[in-house]
């Protein structure tokens, strides 16, 4: 509540490196005025909310999608036929959906983020203007930071079209999010982002999702923001890191899609800052647990590694600085959680409960400013 003093006490899983102390923190007027040691007793766990740093939010109008013939334990998926615009099966479906209902869709998603523990998220916002309209009439009385990236609806039509919708996506959104440099002529692709950075806002483009033939067009293009990289090779990473461009992943999405994983553990030995996100609502929930507990399971990645990657990480691809980690100075974004549930009870080891068996209902409350 602003203009009086919060006192919280447990477990606090604390500063850039999300070290664990018992202690307290004191948040007045949303930020963080002080962290202290001290034995209090509380069963409590305190740490940073989660950042969902790649989402499509329009795809929460159609959660149940035929994802093919079974054929034993395998499933026979096909991506382009999917997510591929302008025809995949989620553009079809986009095309189809009221205005009022997309908005209603995206704002279930948008709640759920929220009981979720999510404080922040980055969405790739199909639909031209009214798409990133949608959003942001979806977001109107939500405590959720975001970064809207938009994009034109019909990037093949002539392009002095494409410039002028563009720059109106622009105006009602944060920046660009496009689908892949192959899908797309290039020249094209390359005045696209070029209108982007005249207006000074983001350009992010998925990357290495099937294969690594769009890699070299897209790091060319000089992105702020590379999306999954599931097929990059350590020439790419190298690449990547030297030019110092994050990378999000998106494990469970990649899985459901059959591409592939992406190489985290050689990204993060590259030096990328790696962040994660929930992709496709078509094809996963928002839950961030489910992401950080997949990741841990799958991957050989250390649990603090796994929890940075879905937080502070995040945070640093959004810009949020002081915002991600419990420091003195920070903005208050907490999730508490009930280190006596009968989930999280006997855990020896918060950071790696947290990653790896926490749920949504292990929170008590949270804490967003």
């Amino acid at each position: 509540m602003y203009g009086t003093e919060q006192i919280i006490s447990g477990t606090i899983i604390a500063g850039p490196e999300l070290e664990p102390i018992e202690g307290y923190i004191c948040v007045k007027n949303g930020t963080i005025t002080e962290i202290g040691e001290e034995r209090n007793g509380s069963a409590n766990i305190v740490a940073p909310c989660f950042v969902n740093a790649h989402t499509h939010l329009g795809d929460s109008v159609c959660k149940d999608p035929r994802m093919g013939e079974v054929s034993g334990f395998r499933v026979e998926r096909d991506l382009d036929s999917l997510v591929k615009p302008p025809d995949g099966l989620k553009h079809r479906i986009l095309q189809e959906t009221p205005y009022k209902k997309l908005i209603e869709s995206i704002r279930r998603s948008l709640l759920d983020m929220i009981e979720t523990g999510t404080y922040a998220f980055a969405d790739f916002r199909e639909g031209g203007v009214v798409g990133a309209a949608a959003l942001n009439k979806a977001l109107e009385g939500m405590e959720l930071d975001s970064l809207v990236l938009g994009r034109p609806t019909q990037p093949e039509l002539p392009l002095p079209i494409v410039l002028n919708e563009v720059k109106r996506v622009l105006l009602h959104s944060d920046g660009l999010g496009m689908s892949g440099a192959n899908d797309l002529e290039f020249e094209r692709l390359k005045e696209i982002a070029s209108c982007t950075r005249k207006h000074k806002k983001i350009f992010a483009i998925h990357a290495g999702e099937k294969n690594r033939s769009d890699i070299e067009k897209a790091l060319s293009l000089d992105p702020d923001i590379l999306i999954h990289l599931t097929k990059a090779e350590k020439k790419d990473l190298d690449e990547i890191a030297e030019a110092g461009i994050p990378v999000v992943i998106c494990p469970r999405s990649n899985f459901m899609t059959g591409v592939g994983m992406a190489p985290i553990a050689e990204m993060l030995e590259a030096g990328i800052r790696v962040a994660a996100g929930t992709d496709n609502v078509m094809l996963n929930s928002v839950n961030m647990f489910s992401e950080m507990e997949f990741m841990s399971k799958v991957f050989s990645i250390d649990d603090r590694q796994v929890f940075k990657i879905c937080t502070l990480n995040g945070s640093f691809v959004m810009g949020l600085d002081s915002a991600g980690s419990i420091e003195k100075g920070n903005k208050a974004n907490l999730m508490i959680l009930n280190g006596n549930s009968n989930n999280l009870s006997g855990i020896k080891n918060p950071i790696n409960g947290i990653v790896r068996r926490a749920r949504p209902d292990d929170i008590l409350s949270v804490l967003h400013t």
